[in-house]
């Protein structure tokens, strides 16, 4: 393997090709305002110096908990840019022993955060020696002795630097593309969080692999929605900007996280980014955005004839150069996009989107054609943190809906059976992958990682095939895999997204079957739509006949979404479920059934609701029309 270039190496090349070009977008008042390559080489530099006058050693570890903004680049830089490694954690874990399990794991010396998250670091710091300084990005009042901030860390650097300029220059020299850059942490839904080691080149070697899939002008911008300390976010997005002299901006962080979440579309509108990253959480909420205001103006009718025309026009998108679509309505779909597409376009994303890099979890096959009819096509590709992240995607160059896409260059992939022995192409099993990419190890975790890596593949834990076309088929994780009552197994995500994807009325769903006879779900309503349903059938949820008519509604459409056509030869029909538990509550990060990442928490789910489960598999419950699933919907609030 060889050494490979380093993350401070792409970051200085790209200040000396693009030193003017805007490299970071923050919202500051009621602007975005622009820091260039050279500014920010000069903020990271500073930071750097600082770090040294605190005594920040090579491989020293820093916790960085920071929403994103141009100081979580800089500070990130400034650790590598000492030979030290971050530890990026998200600022969506709440609870003080997650935050003390990584700070004590990783031993950090020194923890960067916001002003928003310095009560999490000081709530535990009395309990982790190892941790001697806390660094706000913020002016805060001084609560603790060993807290500093930021204006007056880089006033230490300057300092620092005038003096001791080499030896910055030679902690930079001394980096390798061996050096491990980032400890990035699991979410821990089933066991402790473990430590994903991550190299310089494993950075590196991933965003030139990404490379030879997209092409990113150094004009583009893009506004990074999903959390920095994400790995797709990290890799597809930081660093694949910044080796193109391209630009990222930061959603502006409101009072709250309701607040800083209706900031982002507000945010699109205004940097008017070139692509975006999503995951299917996020694709749903776009989607179902888009139709609601459309509704709202009356002109479903118009948008739907011109989505029919779209669909038939763009078949299942370009695969292998061949079109699959009809061409003779090409003049009847460039109208279309014209008078309506262009539009929708340039009112929800700003005018200039030309594409969504789609990852995170399996994305059904109806978002892939509705954002392609808008001219606005989410590339699905397939990640792990492990494997820094990219494995796979389709692109502009090569889409085949309904997959994965084609492996990253310079990326080897066998799918393997249960015990290690690869398989013909074609059958599934576990994708298993080799190249620069894969992680180093886990910290501190010697077990884990000799089950993780053997002879250098990764063993990803998904299930999944190569198709005769060469693209990846991604089946779900192995964890998650249902179980008939005769020991056949089958991963439920793609049900659940397919679904999710082709149902107004149910927001989340989790199939169940443990070694079953059949399989259920627990299913969490669009409670608005459901009010609308109602409404619109002249009925109330206050009535025997209203909660059954929502219940029977439930049914339907599952019954509606296996019978159709390509579903029922994707997807064999004792895998949809023949009865459910409608649930008043929905998934959320607050009662952790969702973790960080935006997935769904199974086993939490499973164990929360185990009587629900136990009831839909008697006589009676068997029944969707049972009295739980009266209940709940007879208690749907009037607020929802």
């Amino acid at each position: 393997m060889s050494n490979g270039r380093t993350l401070i190496e792409l970051f200085e090349a790209s200040v000396q090709r693009h030193s003017e070009n805007p490299l970071m977008w923050e919202k500051k008042m009621d602007q975005y305002v622009a820091t260039t390559y050279r500014e920010a080489h000069e903020q990271v530099t500073q930071i750097a110096g600082g770090l040294l006058e605190l005594g920040l050693a090579s491989g020293d570890r820093v916790i960085l908990l920071s929403e994103g903004r141009n100081d979580w680049v800089f500070a990130e830089l400034a650790v590598l840019f000492c030979g030290a490694i971050n530890v990026p954690v998200s600022v969506k874990l709440n609870q003080p022993n997650e935050i003390k399990f990584r700070c004590a794991h990783s031993a950090a010396k020194v923890a960067i955060v916001s002003a928003r998250q310095v009560g999490k670091i000081l709530d535990v710091k009395k309990d982790l020696p190892d941790l001697e300084t806390v660094l706000c990005l913020d002016d805060v009042e001084k609560s603790d002795p060993d807290l500093i901030t930021l204006n007056e860390l880089k006033a230490k650097g300057v300092a620092f630097l005038q003096a001791n300029i080499g030896v910055l220059e030679q902690r930079k020299r001394d980096v390798k593309g061996q050096t491990p850059a980032n400890i990035c942490y699991t979410s821990g839904t089933t066991a402790d969080p473990k430590g994903i080691v991550l190299t310089h080149r494993n950075y590196t070697s991933n965003v030139e692999q990404a490379a030879g899939l997209y092409d990113i002008p150094d004009y583009f911008v893009s506004l990074l929605i999903l959390p920095w300390d994400h790995s797709f976010a990290h890799t597809a997005g930081i660093y694949a900007l910044m080796d193109n002299g391209a630009s990222m901006a930061a959603i502006q962080v409101g009072k709250t996280m309701i607040e800083t979440t209706k900031n982002i579309s507000i945010n699109i509108k205004e940097i008017q980014p070139h692509f975006l990253l999503s995951v299917p959480a996020l694709s749903d909420k776009f989607m179902k955005g888009i139709i609601k205001g459309i509704e709202k103006k009356g002109l479903s009718k118009l948008v739907n004839s011109a989505l029919k025309v779209a669909y038939a026009y763009q078949g299942d998108g370009f695969r292998n150069g061949k079109w699959q679509g009809v061409r003779a309505l090409a003049p009847l779909y460039k109208m279309f996009d014209k008078i309506i597409f262009s539009k929708i376009r340039a009112e929800a994303f700003g005018g200039q989107l030309q594409y969504f890099v789609g990852g995170g979890a399996l994305l059904d096959k109806e978002y892939q054609k509705f954002f392609t009819a808008l001219g606005i096509p989410i590339y699905q590709g397939y990640g792990l943190s492990e494997a820094s992240p990219i494995i796979s995607a389709n692109s502009p160059s090569g889409q085949k809906m309904g997959t994965s896409g084609r492996l990253v260059p310079n990326l080897d992939i066998k799918i393997c059976d249960e015990d290690g022995n690869e398989l013909p192409q074609g059958k599934p099993g576990e994708m298993v992958v080799r190249g620069e990419n894969v992680m180093l190890e886990y910290w501190r975790n010697p077990t884990a990682t000799a089950k993780t890596i053997v002879d250098g593949w990764l063993f990803s834990g998904d299930m999944g095939y190569v198709d005769e076309d060469k693209y990846l088929m991604v089946l779900g994780r192995y964890k998650s895999l249902l179980i008939s009552d005769d020991g056949e197994k089958f991963s439920p995500e793609g049900i659940e997204e397919t679904l999710l994807g082709r149902s107004i009325y149910i927001d989340q769903i989790m199939l169940y079957n443990s070694q079953s006879p059949y399989t259920t779900a627990l299913v969490v309503p669009d409670f608005g739509r459901v009010k609308q349903f109602l409404a619109a059938k002249g009925l109330s949820k206050d009535t025997e006949e209203g909660c059954q008519a929502v219940v029977e509604l439930f049914r339907d459409e599952i019954i509606r979404i296996q019978d159709a056509p390509d579903n029922k030869a994707q997807f064999p029909g004792k895998w949809f479920p023949k009865s459910f538990a409608l649930l008043g509550e929905p998934f959320t990060e607050k009662n952790s059934f969702i973790n960080s990442t935006m997935k769904m928490v199974r086993w939490k789910i499973t164990e929360f609701y185990k009587l629900r489960l136990d009831y839909v598999y008697t006589l009676e419950g068997k029944n969707p029309v049972n009295h739980h699933n009266l209940t709940i919907v007879s208690r749907m609030s009037d607020a929802e």
